[in-house]
């Protein structure tokens, strides 16, 4: 392998979700990189059914970091950036160009955006919003994720003026990485159990116990949940949890913009 490739390879063996930054901006020439790494990532179609918002307004940080769970850290990146799953813009160019009217009479009815156009939008955006995070891993500059942008739908499309054929899918806080700070390494679910061949493998409950061994060493006895393992430990805290549920709330309420009816 050569020395490029072992490049590219440890910039994404050593990224690490960065929630404290240093106070160094992150200048024009290294926010204009990410974002061409962005725009140059895999698109459906070369579509491009994603937009993003830069967010400069400190008082949007604010109102953003609350509104996601609250996450004041959120507020202290240098360069927020939500990524927006969108087909208003292809709509928008489909009504300009009197599609309606042509697929009048012909084997074509004019539909809005549904569900399938949401999930290429959705892939297009976070394949984006990746290829963002490793250019801006290798300028020495970390990021961090944060998938609560989904919930309060109503309050986010007002904040941000997001149109009806649109839902924000990303939000990545960036920043530099402070100096000597620590790299802490994830661990990952063993290979066996996330990679299969031809066909998906259902695992057994052996495989189910091997899997999950690491996590269950998490499991603390004096939980506030009375938990007995830490799939129920967990479970209260993330999948049943109430911002959970808002999540699952607000997903209904953009989903419901992306119904397919007839124009």
């Amino acid at each position: 392998m050569d020395t490029k490739a072992e490049h590219v390879l440890s910039v994404i063996r050593n990224r690490q979700s960065l929630r404290i930054f240093d106070t160094k901006a992150i200048c024009e020439e290294e926010e204009n990189a990410l974002i061409e790494a962005a725009m140059r990532a895999p698109t459906a179609g070369n579509q491009m059914l994603y937009s993003m918002i830069i967010i400069r307004d400190q008082a949007k940080k604010e109102r953003l970091s609350q509104l996601c769970d609250h996450q004041p850290f959120m507020a202290k990146a240098p360069l927020m950036i939500v990524f927006v799953a969108d087909f208003q813009k292809w709509m928008d160019y489909y009504v300009r160009n009197d599609v309606k009217q042509f697929c009048e009479g012909k084997a074509f009815q004019f539909e809005a955006p549904q569900e399938s156009d949401l999930m290429l939008a959705t892939a297009d955006a976070l394949i984006a919003a990746q290829n963002s995070v490793i250019a801006a891993e290798a300028m020495g500059i970390g990021s961090c994720y944060i998938g609560d942008i989904v919930e309060h739908g109503e309050q986010i499309k007002e904040l941000l003026n997001l149109p009806q054929y649109t839902m924000p899918v990303a939000l990545l806080v960036y920043g530099h990485y402070p100096k000597d700070l620590p790299r802490v390494k994830r661990s990952r679910y063993d290979r066996r159990f996330v990679v299969f061949e031809d066909a998906y493998q259902r695992l057994d409950g052996e495989q189910i116990d091997a899997m999950f061994a690491q996590e269950d060493q998490k499991f603390n006895p004096q939980n506030s949940v009375g938990a007995e393992n830490f799939a129920q430990q967990f479970y209260a805290r993330k999948t049943g949890a109430p911002f959970s549920k808002e999540m699952a709330r607000s997903v209904r309420f953009w989903l419901k913009q992306w119904d397919g009816r007839l124009l």
